[in-house]
C-alpha cells in the first residue's frame, strides 16, 4: 500500500505572512484502489513561527500531526477502506 499526504492549501496572514490554516489530504493506493480523506488544522498566528515563503510541505505536515492529526490512525483507516474495496461485505441490486 502507498500513501501520499498533501498540503493542498494554506491560509496565512498577509500582514506578517504566518500560516494560520493548513488543508491537508492523505491518499492510499493498491492495485487498482485508492482510497483518501480531507482535513484542516488551525493554530494561532505565529505558532508554528515559520513564515509563509520559508515553510516547506513538510514542514506543514510535520505542524499537522503534532497538532492531532494522527498519521497511523488515517492511514489505518485508508487501508481499511481498501481492504473493504478489495473483499466487499455488502452488496446491492436486484438478483434479476
Amino acid at each position: 500500500m502507498t500513501y501520499l499526504w498533501n498540503i493542498s492549501q494554506t491560509d496565512y496572514l498577509v500582514v506578517d505572512g504566518y500560516i494560520t490554516t493548513a488543508h491537508w489530504q492523505a491518499t492510499a493506493t493498491e492495485d487498482t484502489y485508492e482510497a483518501s480523506v480531507y482535513g484542516t488544522c488551525e493554530w494561532q498566528p505565529a505558532i508554528p513561527a515559520i513564515q509563509y515563503a520559508d515553510v516547506t510541505m513538510q514542514d506543514v505536515l510535520n505542524w499537522c500531526w503534532a497538532s492531532g492529526v494522527d498519521q497511523s490512525e488515517v492511514e489505518a483507516s485508508l487501508a481499511s477502506s481498501i481492504a473493504l474495496q478489495q473483499h466487499p461485505v455488502n452488496a446491492s441490486g436486484v438478483p434479476w
